[in-house]
């Protein structure tokens, strides 16, 4: 996949694609399907599939003091792009400038005179340009105006118990990660959802009590419900997928504030101090306490460890039940086109 941290990277060579625009936070199905529409026409067309992000989020550029909310920052979002099968990616600085850039602007700029679109691919609810001022109609517009073709896809509904008939969405999987619905989150996303970071220096405790952890900062990621969970751990540089348990939480027995990620890895005793991790959240244990003591705490991890294996053993949380998302299978789950609203 090549990536274009600018507009004016893109090269002549480069230009004449169908485009994909949107965030993509989360990547869940409902993003998966304006992407897929889009990789479906540029295989059709014989052309590349462009997909546009903005960063950071227009959220955090407007409201920098909100408290962290991203399910995919911006390296996982890259990862997941790339392993769909996107062929081009171009990340757009979201700053004054372009919050300040009307939407006939942004097509004429970046569409039309930096990529050179030839289809553009959107979700119904798309909004672009100055104070949200530009949707599917100036999209409609101008590609009739300007000569290029635009889909926009319908609502994409959740089959998913107690969700069933709502749209899926970014505001979906944020409320099931809160309420410590790990599994219902990866099954509105379609992938595993993971909390991405370096290993940083911690209080080195765990491993005086015989679990010794791997402290990771949620950075902008969004917090999960606090407890502790079964995990899967990829690590950089290791192609081997390691088992283990987590704790997302404040460590109340030591009297901690901060919230941060302690994973205790099966089965490894390597340093990995600095190295980056991707910790999937495969399924909620038990709430974070307080323990009166060491020997207590010791115990109920011992016990944590003991039921996360056989959690993870399950099939359902198998990791090949939800392997990424690629362009070649959601084209072949889905032969023909989803119902586009044009």
């Amino acid at each position: 996949m090549r990536l274009f941290r600018h507009i004016n990277e893109v090269t002549t060579a480069d230009r004449g694609s169908v485009v994909a625009l949107g965030n993509f936070d989360g990547f869940h199905r409902g993003h998966q399907v304006v992407i897929g529409e889009a990789g479906r026409l540029a295989r059709e067309m014989g052309l590349n599939l462009t997909v546009v992000v903005t960063e950071p989020h227009p959220v955090s550029f407007f409201a920098p003091g909100k408290p962290p909310f991203r399910l995919t920052p911006f390296r996982e979002r890259l990862q997941l792009l790339e392993q769909f099968g996107v062929d081009q990616l171009l990340v757009l600085p979201f700053d004054k400038s372009l919050a300040a850039m009307s939407a006939q602007d942004f097509v004429q700029h970046v569409l039309l005179d930096g990529l050179g679109a030839m289809h553009v691919c959107v979700g119904y609810d798309y909004r672009f340009g100055k104070s949200r001022g530009g949707g599917t109609d100036v999209l409609a517009w101008m590609g009739e105006m300007e000569g290029f073709g635009l889909t926009v896809i319908r609502p994409v509904t959740v089959g998913l118990e107690g969700y069933a008939g709502e749209v899926y969405s970014s505001t979906l999987v944020r409320q099931a990660l809160q309420a410590g619905e790990a599994r219902k989150a990866a099954a509105l996303l379609g992938h595993w959802w993971s909390i991405n970071g370096r290993v940083t220096e911690g209080d080195k405790r765990g491993r005086t009590i015989g679990f010794p952890t791997a402290n990771v900062e949620l950075g902008e990621s969004l917090e999960p419900r606090l407890g502790v969970y079964a995990v899967r751990v990829h690590m950089e540089g290791d192609k081997k997928i390691y088992q283990g348990v987590a704790n997302v939480g404040r460590r109340p027995t030591f009297d901690k504030r901060d919230v941060r990620l302690e994973v205790h890895l099966f089965d490894f005793a390597g340093d990995i101090y600095g190295r980056h991790l991707r910790v999937e959240l495969v399924a909620f244990l038990r709430p974070e306490q307080k323990f009166d003591g060491i020997d207590a705490l010791k115990d109920q991890i011992a016990r944590d460890c003991t039921v996360a294996k056989v959690v993870l053993a399950e099939p359902e949380n198998a990791r090949g039940r939800l392997e990424p998302p690629s362009l070649d299978r959601y084209l072949e789950l889905f032969p023909a086109p989803h119902v586009r609203a044009r």
